[in-house]
């Protein structure tokens, strides 16, 4: 039995995050684990030990007409790869639903196709309904990264909720550095660099809290952020920095971690930087719908706000840092929170939905 692994764009978001665990898991108990992804690039995906890595072609385009044409392209490249790569024994495992070439060429070939779904904000509707449609006539089983996107893109076949996680090392260092009992007063925001993600949002929120430092970790290049932010007045107390390798120390010095995504353009299915912020007693402010309210308790280990609502936001913030009992207490229940979402569970969840099959 083989795993082959598909994902489209290997950078430092979540999702290829999340398969970069799973790969981890399945080559350390002797899973032999081949990965299909874009080349070009740096990412979770890049140079992980034991995986047998291919690259196929794709390019990200800001232009939504080029960005179709480029993943039309891409599919076809990768559908006719496949189909002289895989045998029936094979598990595939496609990560999002955007390499619904490796769904076709699965279903083709009739091996198992499981599809790992971390995703329901598709732009437009239709691509959407595509590919939903060829995940439930390719899929063999469906896994969800939260109850909540279990029931909003419910799929009748066999499916089951993995819950994305911390890993040992990250998990081990961030509790290593836990403080309830912080001074510091730095609110921070690690997302892409689009509009919908709150970006906008958090600049205003940076304005209208000047007392306090705000830092803003963006998925982008120095070329793209002065691009995104040329026409912006940006004030003194904000902080603005690209991709990041390295998230510990962002955590480290923050008190307060946020989610600002806009739920009428872009629903969270999980939310891995609100889980790992907590893991470092960071009380969390996130929209009041999606999958992260399964890790985020209204007024328990943090606020569920919507995000068009700043000067809500902005009260929660003022109120955390002015009552030094009431942050330590969501502080203590935001790490405590965090053991839930252990490697531990992780792996047993990852071998057994391998093993099935």
């Amino acid at each position: 039995m083989r795993i082959i692994a598909v994902h489209l764009l290997n950078d430092y978001s979540g999702s290829p995050k999340v398969l970069m665990q799973l790969l981890k898991c399945w080559t350390k108990n002797n899973l032999i684990t081949i990965l299909y992804t874009c080349g070009g690039r740096e990412g979770f995906l890049s140079n992980i030990s034991g995986v047998e890595t291919h690259n196929y072609w794709y390019q990200f385009a800001n232009n939504k007409i080029l960005r179709l044409l480029f993943l039309l392209t891409s599919q076809f490249v990768l559908c006719i790869k496949l189909l002289f790569q895989l045998k029936k024994s094979d598990i595939l495992y496609i990560n999002t639903v955007l390499p619904f070439g490796a769904g076709i060429a699965g279903k083709m070939v009739g091996c198992n196709v499981i599809y790992h779904i971390h995703e329901t904000s598709i732009k437009p509707i239709l691509l959407k309904k595509i590919l939903f449609f060829i995940v439930k006539k390719t899929a063999s089983e469906v896994i969800y990264v939260s109850h909540f996107l279990a029931n909003q893109e419910n799929i009748n076949i066999k499916k089951r909720v993995l819950y994305n996680v911390l890993e040992n090392d990250f998990q081990k260092q961030a509790h290593s550095n836990y403080n309830p009992s912080k001074t510091t007063k730095n609110v921070l925001m690690i997302c892409s660099l689009k509009e919908y993600k709150g970006v906008n949002e958090f600049v205003e929120l940076s304005k209208m809290n000047t007392e306090y430092t705000f830092k803003i970790v963006v998925n982008a290049n120095q070329n793209e952020i002065d691009n995104y932010f040329k026409d912006i007045v940006l004030p003194t107390n904000l902080f603005i920095y690209p991709t990041q390798t390295n998230t510990h120390p962002f955590y480290q010095d923050a008190s307060l971690i946020l989610n600002l995504s806009d739920t009428n353009r872009w629903v969270e299915t999980f939310g891995l930087t609100i889980l790992e912020g907590m893991a470092y007693g960071l009380p969390a402010i996130v929209p009041p719908v999606g999958g992260v309210i399964e890790l985020v308790e209204n007024e328990i280990n943090g606020y569920c706000i919507d995000s068009k609502k700043t000067d809500f936001i902005s009260k929660a913030i003022q109120n955390l840092f002015s009552n030094k009992t009431l942050y330590q207490e969501m502080s203590k229940k935001a790490y405590q929170k965090s053991f839930f979402f252990s490697e531990s569970n992780f792996e047993k969840e990852a071998i057994s939905i391998v093993q099935n099959w």
